[in-house]
Formats: C-alpha cells, structure tokens, sequence
C-alpha cells in the first residue's frame, strides 16, 4: 500500500468531500504533498455525534464476549495489514519503518488487552447492613460516547490506547487524528469496519482542531473526552470539559530524567539512553531528556553517549538502516534552533549537533548540549526533538532534587546496580512512570499516565479500560 485516498469516516460511511474543504498531508522526509484531507464543518460533527450516540445503547447491551470476537477480528487485519499500515505511518510522520512497524504491531496488542480485561470487568457485593436490603452491587458501567483526540507522534499507538479502551469498555468513539497523520488512524479504523463494527461505534473526524474540540465538548451527546498533547491545549480542553460536566482523561508533555547513579554501568546506561533519548527523533512524551549523572561515572558516560549519538544514521525512514528521521514540521526546525540558540547563550555547551541537515524535508541533527543552567528554556521547556540536556552532580540527593525541579511528572528513569538505590529511585522519584535501568514503560499491561502537569488518568493497562467506565451501585431491597 502506498498513501491512501484519505476520507471521514461518520456512520459507517467514507466521506471523501466536504463543504468545508480541505488540508495537505505533506511527508516529513521531503515535503512533497501526500494526500488532501476532508475537513469536517459543523454538518459533520454533529452527524458523527449523532451517530455516536444512536450506535451506543446496542454496542453497550452486547455481551462482553460478543464484543471480543468483534474487535480481535479487527485485531487481526491490523496485523494481516501490518506492513502496509507501518509504510503509511513511516510517509506521514517521519519515523523509520522498523519504529513504526513495532508500533502497528503494538497498537493491536493494546486493542487485544484492552479487550480481554473487559471480559473480566465484574462487579463486586456489598455486604448490606440493613435487613430490608437483599443484595448491593457495584457495577462498571460504560460512561456513553467518547471524543477522542490524538497527536501525530504516535499516530497508530495513541488512537488504539483510546478506541481499544472505549470499544472494550462498551462506549461509541468519535475520535480526531492529528491532521498530520490521519491515514495511520483512518487504516485503524477501516480494520474495524472491515471486520464488521456496527456504523456509528466508531467515528474519525479531521480539521481545525479547536473548531472540532469546542463542537464535539459542548455537544449533548459526547459523555467523556480523552486528550492526549501539550500541557497548554491539554488545560483548555481540561476547562471546557469541566463546563460541561464531562468526564476527561489527559496524558499530556514531560520534560523525563535520568539519573545514572555512580554505582552504574556508565556504558551500558549511555548506550542505551542513545537509543531511548532519538527514537521517533526525541518526538515521544516520555523521551528522557535530563540526564543527570554521578561525579565518577560522568566522563565515561558522556564520551559513550557523544560517540553513540554520532553513529546514528539520520535520513528518510524508508532508507534501510536509518535511525532517525525528519521532525514532523518545518516549524520544529526553528523551534530546535531557539531551544539550542537560548541554551548558548546562557552559557550551555554545545558537544554536537545544533543544525539543520543540509537535505530536503524536515532533518535536525541529534544534538547534545552540556550544563545547561537552570534558566535556559530547554531546561524548563519540553524541546520534544533531538535534544539531550548532560549533567554532573556530586550526590543521589542532588541528583534526585534535580529530577523533581519541575512541575511536569510524566516519566522518569533511573541506572543503578544496587537494589537499595533501584527502590530508593522508584520512591522518591516524582512521576507517574518510573523505569530503573530501562526506558520500556509503556506496555499493553501497564498504565500510561502522569502527575502534575503531566495530566490525569491513564490510558493502556487495567486502568485505561476503567477510565472509559463509570460506577454504578444496584441495591435491591425486600
């Protein structure tokens, strides 16, 4: 498959055209034009929310079971479609092939959890206190139609998080890719269509964004919105929810940590902070990005971590062997260079990188920068790119007051080969995500989700299923 005819997907129908008109899709690597993308005016959202909400009450009353068969058959041709979807994925976002065809193949494990719990997802009895009471139950009951909303980073792993979590739970979807990479999604969805979910359960809108939020929020018939983005975007959506009375979850930006402890392997810590600091070209929520290390270790750590960032190939993501591809706009470009510019001037080193690289689309080159004060904004301000911020410090307390500094509290890590400073690291560390000796938090099982600006709720693991529920007490008397 190369790039698809890109439409809306509202009450089972494909909508290739509208009144409103349309975006450019542009790849990342080179910037030519992909793909024109219907945008959806007010005719179209109502009709999606409408649909929505008619699909619901049927969706809801199916058996759990039933509705397992359906979504793994989805599951299915996700991964039947595999690498076709990862090769639409790697021409709209950038990222290299071999990253994107993990995240597809990821995506339907996050459905399949997802579902699976749902199977599972009893109630419990109260034990009654009074006689004239027989039974109390707590049920989960699924909280009605989602708006969901999604950035371009993860174009397949963010809507799964949300559609995998709604359908599970009994609720219908209207959900907004980023208009950046809508065909990703777009193939998720005609998965679920060809795998026959009723018209109406799940809806995929494009456009202005804010034009879509505030419609989608205040409509009667949207019970619950899931953002996932920026903290600013995420505070407002936060807002408008709340005057509406909307249930909302949101995973928004982190600014992670690493503390490599001086009892680490300082090069077997570097060598895999390369790897997790440019994947998806530093473009990841929880990207590390302070790293903060011992006195003792600092120097082996840093001269593993400058030749580590050399070896990396950078290039467009359907190159063999590439491990770093383009950002996703031309306006990251400069906000890389702002970022970088400020932290110079600040009194920042500069070990490598800072540029543009010399070729069409949208390269930066992975870049290093060394004592970084507090006052320079990459230190303050997620750079959410190529971007790695070194640091010495003497003691673990340091170290760790370092880490908390910020009011983002998304993801943080830790290296350390002693089990008392791992525990130690997994108390004290400030985050809704603590990984020790690894950056692999985010898995099917487990929840994804931050503290502090870093948003509320979580999506993926058990919890994820439950934030797409609401409580319901049945008491039942003589």
């Amino acid at each position: 498959m190369e790039y698809p005819k890109l439409a809306l997907l509202i009450d089972g129908a494909w909508i290739e055209r509208t009144a409103a008109g349309s975006l450019p899709v542009v790849n990342p690597a080179d910037g030519a034009v992909l793909g024109e993308l219907p945008m959806a005016g007010a005719a179209e959202l109502q009709a999606a929310a409408a649909a929505a909400q008619r699909a619901f009450p049927a969706w809801a009353a199916l058996p759990p079971l039933e509705r397992f068969h359906l979504i793994t058959r989805a599951t299915r041709l996700i991964r039947e479609r595999a690498e076709s979807i990862a090769r639409v994925l790697t021409l709209e976002q950038g990222k290299p092939l071999a990253e994107a065809t993990r995240e597809v193949s990821l995506s339907a494990d996050i459905i399949d959890f997802l579902d699976e719990e749902a199977k599972r997802l009893g109630g419990r009895g109260v034990p009654p206190r009074l006689p004239a009471i027989l039974t109390q139950t707590v049920q989960r009951v699924p909280v009605g139609p989602v708006a969901a909303f999604t950035p371009w980073n993860f174009p397949a792993n963010l809507p799964a998080r949300k559609i995998g979590g709604a359908l599970a739970a009994g609720c219908s979807v209207v959900i907004k890719p980023a208009e950046e990479t809508p065909a990703t999604c777009l193939e998720l969805a005609r998965a679920f269509v060809d795998a026959g979910l009723p018209p109406g359960v799940l809806n995929v809108v494009a456009g202005n964004p804010s034009f879509i939020s505030d419609t989608l929020i205040a409509d009667p018939a949207i019970a619950k919105v899931s953002f996932t983005g920026s903290v600013p975007v995420g505070r407002m959506l936060g807002e408008k929810a709340a005057r509406h009375l909307k249930r909302y979850t949101a995973e928004l930006g982190g600014h992670a940590p690493v503390i490599v402890c001086s009892d680490a392997d300082p090069v077997a810590a570097a060598k895999l902070s390369v790897l997790g600091k440019f994947r998806n070209a530093g473009q990841v929520c929880a990207s590390p990005i302070r790293f903060i290390v011992q006195r003792g270790i600092y120097d082996r750590f840093r001269e593993e971590f400058l030749a580590g960032t050399a070896r990396l190939k950078v290039g467009p993501g359907l190159e063999a062997g590439v491990q770093l591809g383009p950002l996703i706009h031309e306006r990251r470009i400069t906000a890389m260079r702002e970022f970088v510019d400020d932290a110079v001037a600040c009194g920042a080193r500069l070990l490598c990188g800072g540029r543009r690289v010399a070729r069409p689309g949208f390269f930066f080159e992975p870049t290093v920068l060394e004592a970084a004060p507090a006052a320079a904004r990459v230190q303050r301000e997620e750079p959410f790119g190529p971007i790695a911020l070194l640091d010495e410090v003497a003691t673990l307390d340091e170290a760790i007051a370092r880490a908390n500094g910020l009011p983002y509290g998304l993801a943080a890590y830790g290296f350390t080969r002693d089990l008392k400073v791992a525990h130690e690291l997994g108390q004290r560390l400030e985050a809704g995500m603590v990984g020790i000796n690894h950056f692999g938090i985010s898995q099917p099982e487990t929840p994804f989700g931050g503290v502090g600006e870093s948003g509320m709720g979580s999506e993926s693991g058990l919890e994820g299923l439950l934030a797409y529920t609401d409580v319901k007490l049945v008491s039942i008397g003589a």
